[in-house]
């Protein structure tokens, strides 16, 4: 799909509390497919009270993505292991709802991302994707992330051991 004819058709928007339920759905339609989350089980809103307040528009962007007006997923920048040290570093996270697949959102938000963390002053975006998750290993490494890490068979579900590959990228200097 060429994404340049869809890119009028994309916009984002600072999350407020009122997209926390959307956000949740969104993220939970992820979990039985068993490649976006290592969550077993969905997650309730009031489980992500205290995520979605660490999200401030200026330090750690949590963005509602609009296609064609209507949401279609979420993206965020979240802090990297809580450390001062490390606040030039954020991990991304993109969830497309599953009705919006394959629209090139993915690669629209993580141009949007990369461009949101500059301005805040993040120099290295972590993404976390499973080893057997290829379409969003694709999509980063298309991107320009380069494997930083491997954890192998750190995740066992359903049976199963996964591996986590931590994808990085340095967007300033």
């Amino acid at each position: 799909m060429d994404l340049d004819a869809h890119t009028n058709n994309i916009e984002f928007n600072q999350a407020t509390r009122s997209d926390l339920p959307y956000i949740v759905d969104v993220y939970n339609e992820s979990i039985p497919g068993r490649m976006a989350t290592a969550d077993l089980e969905p997650i309730s809103v009031g489980e992500r009270v205290e995520w979605f307040k660490q999200h401030e528009p200026n330090h750690r962007p949590l963005l509602i993505i609009n296609y064609d007006g209507d949401r279609a997923g979420w993206l965020s920048l979240s802090s990297f292991y809580g450390r001062p040290a490390y606040d030039e570093t954020v991990e991304i996270s993109i969830y497309i709802d599953n009705n919006f697949q394959h629209r090139g959102l993915g690669n629209a938000a993580v141009n949007h991302a990369e461009k949101a963390a500059a301005r805040i002053g993040v120099k290295n975006i972590l993404a976390f994707i499973f080893a057997h998750n290829t379409p969003s290993l694709h999509l980063f490494e298309k991107n320009g992330y380069e494997q930083w890490g491997h954890l192998p068979d750190v995740a066992l579900m359903d049976g199963k051991q996964r591996s986590l590959n931590i994808l990085g990228k340095r967007i300033a200097d």
